[in-house]
């Protein structure tokens, strides 16, 4: 998933964004209101983290400007635990609340909870995604195909996982560089063509059917291209 943290604490922000990303998530941070108002209503985040006390704009502002336009899931964190915080903040549209300090392992479960209840797919459909005979569980973070389990790392599970939730759909090579390192894509680097090319040594050199295919010119698009209508079940 791609998401933002706003939050003016440096330390927990370094935290925070080093703790998401080693769990394969990508990972942007503002360190104050106005920032990441910005980011929140600009860019595309599967999931805001905000803080309550921000300078420049506080959560509560953040939040009404963001929901006047977006439906983005947004966790709240914060140091105020009076119910009084609690209750303004859900009430403004916020999906849930943690107050400081919490454990990551929570804030782990509040998130998977969040992103739960905040698509109408079928819980099942959220976190076990299929094409053909390819599997990838997103809670126990597996993959599977033709019932062989495939061993991949962070970013290698990132990169598919983005490209099974979008299969179908022709990625460029910037859009993946964006949303699985979080960088800038720089046209002299192969970085996306090797990843690619290293996934599909292993999700699809050992297969018969192939379901990474190159778009000439912009990228990678994930789908079935066997024979037949329908990807075997």
């Amino acid at each position: 998933m791609r998401l933002l943290i706003i939050e003016d604490e440096p330390r927990l922000a370094a935290y925070l964004h080093k703790g998401l990303r080693e769990h394969g998530h990508v990972v942007d941070v503002a360190r104050d209101g106005i920032d990441g108002r910005h980011l929140a209503l600009e860019g595309d985040y599967d999931l805001v983290l905000l803080d309550v006390m921000l300078p420049g704009l506080d959560g509560f502002a953040v939040l009404k400007d963001l929901r006047a336009r977006k439906n983005t899931p947004v966790l709240m964190l914060t140091a105020r635990d009076q119910v009084e915080d609690r209750v303004r903040g859900l009430r403004a549209g916020a999906d849930d609340y943690l107050a400081k300090p919490f454990a990551f392992s929570e804030l782990l479960a509040r998130i998977d909870a969040v992103m739960r209840r905040g698509t109408p797919q079928p819980i099942e459909d959220q976190l076990l995604l299929r094409l053909a005979d390819l599997e990838v569980d997103l809670s126990a973070r597996r993959v599977h195909r033709a019932g062989e389990r495939i061993e991949l790392t962070a970013q290698g599970f990132t990169l598919l996982t983005l490209l099974m939730r979008r299969r179908g759909e022709a990625m460029s090579r910037t859009t993946l560089a964006e949303q699985v390192w979080d960088m800038n894509f720089d046209s002299n680097t192969n970085v996306v063509d090797v990843a690619i090319r290293r996934l599909r040594a292993k999700v699809d050199e050992p297969y018969g059917a192939k379901l990474i295919h190159t778009v000439r010119g912009m990228g990678y698009v994930m789908e079935w291209r066997g024979p037949g209508e329908a990807p075997p079940p």
